[in-house]
């Protein structure tokens, strides 16, 4: 269960409002950091009204299991310390500009070899991921190129925050640490400043086959099923590789409503698969300071927003499926930011498993016919990529 997210900033500049962009565009809220001899220090954002989403009848219930809610992490927080658990911060791809960097990554108690994403020899069930308990607000420094700063992880143990920086495009080495905790390296993305293109990717039963529509296959792949035993969707990596050897300078984000505890195993699956690397950005599932559940088309909508703040100038291939909304929030972004999209491409799922996955077949809310943009529908890889290529788009 994750709180408001810490946003550091560090540089030769001095202290940023932390809630700027990785080109000091707006994207989220924060408050300024404080910097002193290249170090910077992150502060978390205010916290919101407290159950801005319960109705006020509700609110004390609400409260009630916030507090059962904490209670449980402490009683886990303490097994975890008594076994054989270890602290440890597993850091994730991350991106930005030359400028200002987005570091992810989460702070937790864990099994050993469990979050490693360089061993691609795992095998764990999927239900393993979920026995990790997170360090809420650990402290977090982090170290990369010649910028050294200090962010604060959230309620879930989830770092995602902003560092000023100045790096050459490419792939740079982020290290992340915390006392008592074993620290971890991840790549962080800086994309090329003069970037057009960029792809914008969901995962489930987009590039994975996860047979979401069917709820208890759904529980049997997620939490049961071995990570190596799970089925990449057909020619969806040939695309995507395609895209990413054309577009060599094209960032590529995997923006999915998946939790960050599968983060190492969505990672391990994708490089398995030979699909282009890049960030992942997911969410936490749970409860929040205002609401009962998270948003899954939030997350996805205010993930795409900040994209378009961040990189003005880069149009984004979206890429999607009919089973979870994909097609509404892209035409809903298209018909809000028209510079920003390149194109749709539309994974389609057979009729009965779209209404089950809670979309239509109908569900582009008029995208499809929408005048100037680009939309490509097929049930795989090879169909997207013959109407894209039809469209001049690859």
């Amino acid at each position: 269960m994750t709180a408001q997210h810490a946003n550091a900033v560090s540089g030769p500049e001095g202290p940023r409002t932390a809630g700027a962009g990785p080109d000091g565009g707006a994207a989220g809220t924060g408050t300024p950091g404080t910097a002193a001899a290249g170090t910077a220090t992150a502060t978390a954002a205010p916290p919101a009204p407290e159950c801005a989403g319960a109705s006020p009848r509700l609110k004390p219930l609400f409260r009630v299991a916030q507090r059962v809610a904490q209670r449980w992490n402490d009683l886990r927080t303490r097994q975890a310390k008594r076994g054989d658990y270890v602290a440890q911060v597993v850091a994730y791809r991350g991106y930005g500009s030359t400028r200002r960097v987005r570091v992810l990554g989460r702070v937790m108690y864990s099994r050993p070899g469990l979050h490693g994403e360089s061993d691609a020899f795992n095998n764990f069930r999927g239900w393993v991921s979920f026995t990790s308990v997170p360090i809420q607000h650990a402290e977090v420094t982090v170290e990369i190129g010649a910028t050294r700063a200090v962010v604060h992880a959230d309620a879930g143990g989830v770092v995602d925050a902003l560092v000023d920086v100045e790096l050459e495009p490419g792939w740079h080495e982020a290290r992340m640490s915390a006392d008592g905790a074993e620290p971890d390296t991840a790549q962080v993305l800086v994309v090329e400043p003069g970037a057009g293109f960029g792809i914008v990717s969901d995962i489930d039963d987009t590039v994975m086959v996860t047979a979401l529509p069917r709820p208890f296959l759904a529980l049997w792949n997620t939490f049961v099923l071995s990570e190596r035993a799970r089925t990449p969707t057909p020619g969806m990596a040939v695309l995507l590789d395609r895209l990413a050897t054309e577009h060599p300078e094209a960032p590529i984000v995997y923006l999915s409503t998946g939790p960050w505890n599968a983060a190492p195993t969505l990672q391990r699956f994708l490089g398995r698969n030979l699909y282009p690397a890049g960030p992942l950005l997911l969410t936490d599932w749970g409860m929040t300071p205002e609401r009962w559940f998270r948003s899954g088309r939030d997350h996805k909508r205010e993930n795409l927003e900040r994209l378009a703040a961040e990189f003005p100038g880069i149009r984004w291939l979206l890429v999607g499926d009919n089973g979870q909304h994909d097609e509404s929030i892209y035409a809903e972004f298209a018909a809000a930011h028209p510079d920003s999209v390149a194109a749709v491409a539309i994974r389609e799922l057979s009729p009965g498993q779209a209404v089950f996955s809670g979309g239509t077949t109908h569900d582009a809310a008029g995208g499809a016919s929408r005048p100037g943009l680009t939309w490509a529908s097929a049930p795989d890889g090879a169909g997207l990529a013959q109407q894209l290529e039809s469209a001049g788009v690859l």
